[in-house]
């Protein structure tokens, strides 16, 4: 489990997280490579099959990352993702999931640093938690 990478999926906000992750890129700051970004118009879009198909998919971890509350560009929208993912947090604890798999963060367009030190805390996270149960060994 040394070599273990994790694959992760992150949904961003159009209008907040994405354009932070945009900014950490231009800034060229080091994040790990293992993560896929799904961009999203709101938070509050990332339907929890998503979610779900991303862990049945093979996906070891999941970030959902929005405006901060009060910042939304569709107004409340952050607030119905974190009710949202507060639910389907228990839901996967039924199946058996580590919570930890998955995450809901606020990064606004201009926290490209924050975008980058959360991905690399979340893939540090799921390295410790080792790969999805879902996982065939090979």
């Amino acid at each position: 489990m040394a070599d273990f990478e994790p694959r992760i999926v992150a949904f961003c906000c159009n209008w907040c997280s994405y354009a932070g992750a945009d900014g950490a890129g231009v800034a060229r700051l080091q994040m790990p490579t293992n993560f896929r970004i799904i961009r999203t118009m709101c938070s509050a879009r990332v339907d929890p099959e998503w979610v779900l198909r991303s862990f049945a998919k093979g996906a070891d971890g999941v970030i959902i990352l929005g405006c901060h509350p009060g910042d939304c560009h569709y107004i409340g929208g952050n607030y119905r993702a974190r009710r949202r993912i507060a639910l389907l947090r228990m839901v996967l604890e039924q199946y058996g999931f580590d919570p930890k798999r998955m995450k809901l963060e606020w990064v606004s367009a201009s926290e490209g640093e924050k975008f980058q030190n959360t991905i690399v805390e979340f893939v540090d996270t799921i390295k410790a938690l080792g790969p999805t149960p879902l996982k065939k060994e090979e």
